[in-house]
Parts: structure tokens; C-alpha cells; sequence
């Protein structure tokens, strides 16, 4: 006798008779909702202080529309004119429009932006825009009445600098280049040529400096691996000083050390090295810049070795040299490959801090110490050309991710630890 196999009718149900495809994706849904509500505080930290202030940034560096908002009129009758001739009369009636329409606080921002192309142009156009509501036809005998600099073609031309809306002028003024009055690249005069030498010379300290710490940091923080644990502290305690000090203090600090008359020249010069007429210079100069950002970013080289290296067994070593190595040869061979995931950590974390630095080099460095970060806090607080000090920031960011993909290819990210 056979029996047929039992068969279910309608959907399969939970115990609480819900359909059990409508609880899973219900279950689903609130898997996803807590998992998104993890994610939402650290991803709404890098939007807001990383991903929002970065495109900003690259925004500022190639925004030139303020200049085409304020005077709109003067560069249409700035396209028809010929180049060659004088000023027409429409230009005049064109830039009469624009001045007397315009606020006075964008007339202002926009001088300044016109004297970033041509040096004269503020106060041009400040001294016009006073007698802008006495003026009348002929306007272009009353703009030269005001000032007969306005019969200058040269600042006419200028316009042609300005006339786009985005503009990569920033970016080329960064690199000590600039645009002719026909937007050809061109190069600087010498005079104000100075930009490619403070690029070369940031990475340089850069580099420097990453690699005198990667010197200094190494046999320290191995002796805070190897050592008895009551010394090891004591020493970390001294590593870790420097960060429970403000960086003002240390930096005022290594300034009364390192002048003519400091603690460093008098005691070389009470030992006999030099002698009290040959002091060495080591302030307000290259050499004092190098010499203090070791130090202050020397702890950021050794505790990530350090805690790569605690976590080397010791018995690996003792190994080696029961295989035969001498304790040099199980050192090299053995020992420090092992370190070079905490090494590449270091390095980068130092070389990322240094190429950005900017209070050290102020203070110490002078004029030979200055570095790129310098330049873009004067454009910030002093000539506020915002462009310009954003495209520095965003040449500056672009160099830092070179050397990251540099690393990457020669050492791999994916060895690089933090212990």
C-alpha cells in the first residue's frame, strides 16, 4: 500500500503565525539598522572634519567667480574689446555699472583679487569706487579724471587673467608660475621666485628629520624592549615627558638652549671644543629647525617600534646563536626584519607630522628654516589669498599620498603595524 507525501499549503509561518519570509527580512532590517547606527558616529566624524573641510579646500583653489560676479558688464565689453586700442567708452559705461551695483564689501574682496594679478589694481579700483556716485557721461573721461591709470592698457589686459570662472592660477602661482595676459603659463620674475625653494627644502627637513629620529628612536626603543621591567618604565616615563609639556614651552626651551650664548655654546666653549669667538649658529636657521622637530617628534618614532618589538619572543635570538650566528648576525638577520612593520609605521606617522609642521619652524627656523606650512599660514592671516593657500594645502596633501603609494610599493602597507 503506498502513501502519497505530505504537502504544506500556504506559507511556512513563525510560532507566532507571521509569514516566515516577512520575519527574516523584517530581522534583516534591523540587523542593517544597528549595524548603520555603529557605523554613523565615526563616519559622520570623517565627513564632517575630513571629507567636508578637504573639498572645500579644493574648492577654494580654483574658485574665481567672485571677480566674474562683481564686475559681470566688464568682462562681456572685456571680450569685444580688441586688445590693441584704448579703452572704449563702453568698457568704461560697462565697469561704471558694476561699481556703482555692487557692495562695498565685494568691490573690496575683489580689488584684492585683482591685485593678486596685477599689483596696483586695489587701490585702482579703491579709489574710484569712492567717487563711483559722483560720476557722469563721458565715463571714461570722469574714471580718468580719477585716475589716469585707467588710460593704462596693462590693467585692462589683466582682466584676461580673471576672466574664467575657474582658474588653475593658484595652483601655478604655487609652483612659481603664473599666467600671461593671453592665460599662457609662464615663469615668475626672479624677484618673486620663491615658492619651488621652499617645496624642495620642506621635504628635505622632512626627510631629514624622519630619519634622525628613525636613528635616535631605534636603540631607545629596544632598550624598552629588552630591559627589566622597573628600568623600562622609568625610561618610558621619560619617553613619554615630553607630551605632558606644552609644545610652546619645549620650543622656548630648546631656543634659550640653542642661541649664541645658550647652554649648548657655553658648554662646548667651557670645554674647549670652540672657542667663545666661534660660536656656532644654530638659531634662526636650517640646522636649529632640524634639530628641534627631532626632537619634538621623536616620541612618535619609538613608541610604535617599541611596540612592535615587545611583541618579538626574545628566545628567537637565543636561537640564532645557538644555530651558530654571532649576536650581530642573529640581530640583523633575525631581529630587525621583524621590526621593519614598526619601523614603516614610524616613519610615516614622523614624515606626515614634519612636512605639515609649522610653529617650530616659525619660531626657530627664520628665515633660512621657513618651510611651505609657513606660506600657507600667511595667506591665511595676512595677504588672505585663500586661493592660493589652498592650493598649497591640496599640492601639500598630494605630495604626503606620493609618498604613501611610495611606501606602499616598496614596503606594502599591509606590514605596517602599530604593535
Amino acid at each position: 500500500m503506498s502513501t502519497a507525501p505530505a504537502t504544506i499549503d500556504g506559507p511556512l509561518l513563525t510560532a507566532d503565525g507571521v509569514p516566515l519570509k516577512a520575519s527574516l527580512e523584517k530581522s534583516l532590517r534591523r540587523s542593517k539598522l544597528r549595524a548603520l547606527l555603529l557605523v554613523a558616529p565615526p563616519l559622520l566624524f570623517l565627513i564632517f572634519l575630513f571629507v567636508i573641510p578637504i573639498g572645500n579646500m579644493l574648492t577654494r583653489s580654483v574658485d574665481d567667480k567672485l571677480i566674474n560676479n562683481v564686475l559681470p558688464q566688464t568682462f562681456e565689453a572685456f571680450e569685444a574689446w580688441d586688445k590693441e586700442s584704448e579703452p572704449s567708452e563702453a568698457m568704461f559705461e560697462a565697469l561704471y555699472n558694476d561699481l556703482k551695483s555692487a557692495e562695498k564689501t565685494d568691490i573690496g574682496k575683489a580689488s584684492v583679487r585683482m591685485n593678486y594679478a596685477l599689483p596696483g589694481w586695489r587701490s585702482l579700483v579703491k579709489r574710484t569706487a569712492r567717487k563711483i556716485k559722483k560720476m557722469e557721461p563721458p565715463y571714461k573721461e570722469a574714471f580718468v579724471k580719477a585716475d589716469d591709470r585707467w588710460l593704462d592698457n596693462t590693467y585692462w589686459l589683466s582682466l584676461g587673467i580673471m576672466k574664467d570662472k575657474r582658474t588653475l592660477g593658484y595652483y601655478w602661482n604655487a609652483i612659481d608660475r603664473t599666467y600671461d595676459f593671453d592665460k599662457n603659463v609662464i615663469h615668475q620674475p626672479d624677484e618673486r621666485k620663491v615658492y619651488n625653494l621652499l617645496w624642495w627644502r620642506t621635504i628635505l627637513v622632512s626627510i631629514l628629520v624622519t630619519i634622525a629620529c628613525l636613528i635616535l628612536a631605534y636603540p631607545v626603543a629596544y632598550l624598552l624592549a629588552t630591559l627589566p621591567m622597573r628600568i623600562s618604565n622609568l625610561l618610558m616615563i621619560c619617553v613619554l615627558m615630553p607630551f605632558w609639556t606644552s609644545l610652546l614651552v619645549r620650543i622656548v626651551a630648546w631656543m634659550i638652549m640653542l642661541q649664541q650664548n645658550g647652554v649648548v655654546n657655553d658648554t662646548l666653549v667651557a670645554a674647549g671644543i670652540i672657542s667663545d669667538d666661534n660660536r656656532l649658529a644654530m638659531m634662526y636657521n636650517f640646522n636649529g629647525t632640524i634639530i628641534v622637530m627631532t626632537q619634538i617628534l621623536l616620541p612618535f618614532m619609538i613608541l610604535p617600534i617599541y611596540s612592535v618589538m615587545k611583541t618579538i619572543p626574545p628566545s628567537l635570538m637565543k636561537a640564532a646563536q645557538n644555530l651558530g650566528a654571532t649576536p650581530t648576525l642573529a640581530f640583523i638577520r633575525v631581529y630587525m626584519p621583524q621590526t621593519i612593520p614598526g619601523i614603516g609605521a614610524g616613519c610615516i606617522l614622523v614624515f606626515i607630522v614634519a612636512i605639515g609642521y609649522y610653529i617650530t619652524p616659525e619660531l626657530v627656523g627664520g628665515k633660512d628654516g621657513r618651510l611651505i606650512g609657513n606660506m600657507v599660514a600667511y595667506h591665511m592671516q595676512r595677504s588672505l589669498n585663500w586661493g592660493l593657500a589652498a592650493a598649497m594645502g591640496t599640492i601639500l596633501l598630494g605630495v604626503i599620498l606620493l609618498f604613501y603609494w611610495v611606501y606602499d610599493k616598496i614596503i606594502g602597507i599591509d606590514n605596517m603595524k602599530m604593535g
